[in-house]
């Protein structure tokens, strides 16, 4: 009976010391698969959104969604993920170079599919809800905070949603840059956002030709029900 109690205590010393280390790692592993393996490849045509949407056809639905929420053509949320990440969950601004050879720190906080900025994330996490599964690796929430962004752009500065470009410049610039014209001083942004504009209207012209398709894709979506979904 006694080497019964002391065996009991020893395995109780042990789940104290390994039990909860364990549980953490099996935690991190399950948040890496979820948040990180688990995001899609980007498209194999990101040039045609019709191909976009055929190859993950729930980022339609995550655009749509933005786009009632907020207001931002759906082309338009897509050709700024196409320029900022070229579709890449987990992409960020490439390593400065110390000496000009040792990897050294990023030139900014930019994440994520939409590139949101740290300060910038934090306000849209303040404003909609601050939970740990809301992340700019996901496609839903990034393009939801690009709706969100855009919408604060319209209603604060007046930029018209219709303006893929304008609304690129106060993206890139932040607000109070885009009322400062500070991309007047930049003409590689300006430029840039001129072909966001560009693919914006050419993602809306070929979403004209297949948007349908992908308003009635769940088994539970059937036509003439579904087409505001």
């Amino acid at each position: 009976m006694k080497n019964r109690r002391n065996r009991l205590k020893i395995w109780k010393s042990r789940l104290g010391w390994y039990g909860l280390p364990s549980l953490g790692l099996a935690i991190a592993i399950v948040a890496t698969i979820r948040f990180s393996l688990l995001e899609p490849d980007p498209p194999a045509n990101p040039e045609d959104v019709c191909e976009i949407f055929r190859e993950h056809p729930v980022w339609y639905d995550y655009a749509s969604s933005s786009r009632e929420r907020w207001g931002t053509p759906i082309a338009t949320q897509l050709a700024f993920v196409y320029y900022e990440s070229s579709f890449r969950s987990h992409a960020r601004p490439p390593r400065t170079k110390l000496f000009g050879f040792i990897p050294w720190a990023r030139p900014t906080s930019a994440y994520g599919y939409a590139q949101a900025l740290d300060p910038a994330w934090g306000e849209y996490l303040e404003a909609n809800g601050d939970g740990l599964s809301v992340v700019r690796t996901n496609m839903k929430h990034a393009l939801d905070f690009v709706g969100w962004y855009n919408h604060l752009t319209n209603r604060h500065v007046g930029v018209p949603l219709t303006s893929p470009e304008k609304l690129y410049l106060a993206y890139h610039e932040g607000r109070t840059g885009y009322q400062r014209q500070s991309y007047l001083a930049k003409p590689a942004v300006m430029a840039l956002a001129e072909r966001v504009q560009n693919r914006a209207f050419r993602y809306h012209r070929q979403l004209q030709n297949c948007e349908e398709e992908f308003q009635c894709w769940r088994f539970y979506q059937f036509w003439p029900f579904c087409g505001d979904w």
